[in-house]
């Protein structure tokens, strides 16, 4: 990627987008990742193209931005298995093929944009902002984990069809760990960016909440979706029934 010395005071991610990034160049990924959080994004990285293919199947996701050439599944293929399956996520797709022709076949193929290497990170960013502006009907809204959806319109959550009433900061808590399927998510993490607390010793406050969230949307005889993970936080996991090392139900 090329940059400038001197950039404009970079604007911030209105809506804090989540980014999934599908890239196999470690170098690219590490600079193209820091840029884009120092923004205002929430950026995952997947390093194959049959990788990115399941992270992007979660939903979560706000735009895609898909390498063309990948291991184990071509960026291309990607794209098409996507939007064969009625995904309508915004794709960027970056290409070291700058021929009109190679555009033609990326847009084709679903893209949405398509983006020359080697590229300033300020255009990469121009770009995002631009396909991020595209009226909302057009981008999925609905968040969908295993049996779970959260409507981040209508603010609705259900499982299985079963609705969840959720107080605001439940809903907050619960989008959070929607956009971080099967990751550990610290105590930490959810004080400083649920809570907006940078250090709050000696407090169980977060315990309490996902206690409460985890009441509503695990009821009796359902899955635990909602877990805890001894010694580091919790996990939602994405199925119904996988052995996660470490995970443990959480206590009433």
């Amino acid at each position: 990627m090329e940059s400038h010395a001197v950039e404009m005071a970079r604007p911030m991610a209105s809506r804090g987008a989540k980014i999934l990034l599908i890239e196999d160049d470690v170098e690219a990924c590490d600079e193209i990742g820091e840029d884009l959080r120092g923004r205002g994004y929430a950026v995952d990285v997947a390093g194959t193209g049959t990788a990115g293919l399941t992270a992007a199947r979660s939903g979560v996701f706000d735009l895609l931005i898909v390498d063309r050439m990948l291991p184990e599944l071509d960026g291309l293929a990607v794209i098409e298995i996507l939007r064969r399956e009625q995904s309508r996520v915004p794709v960027l797709v970056l290409s070291a093929l700058g021929a009109v022709d190679d555009r033609i076949v990326g847009l084709k193929s679903g893209g949405d944009d398509y983006l020359t290497k080697p590229f300033a990170l300020g255009e990469l960013a121009a770009r995002i902002e631009a396909l991020l502006r595209r009226p909302v009907e057009t981008r999925s809204t609905v968040l969908r984990i295993g049996p779970l959806s959260l409507d981040l319109i209508e603010r609705k959550a259900k499982r299985d069809g079963r609705t969840i009433e959720l107080l605001p900061r439940e809903f907050k808590l619960l989008e959070y760990l929607m956009r971080r399927p099967d990751q550990v998510v610290t105590r930490d993490m959810l004080l400083e960016d649920v809570w907006h607390y940078r250090f709050l010793p000696q407090t169980n406050l977060v315990d309490v909440h996902v206690g409460k969230l985890r009441r509503k949307i695990d009821a009796p005889g359902e899955t635990p979706l909602l877990r805890g993970v001894r010694g580091a936080g919790f996990i939602l996991v994405s199925g119904t029934g996988e052995s996660v090392p470490g995970a443990q139900n959480i206590k009433s």
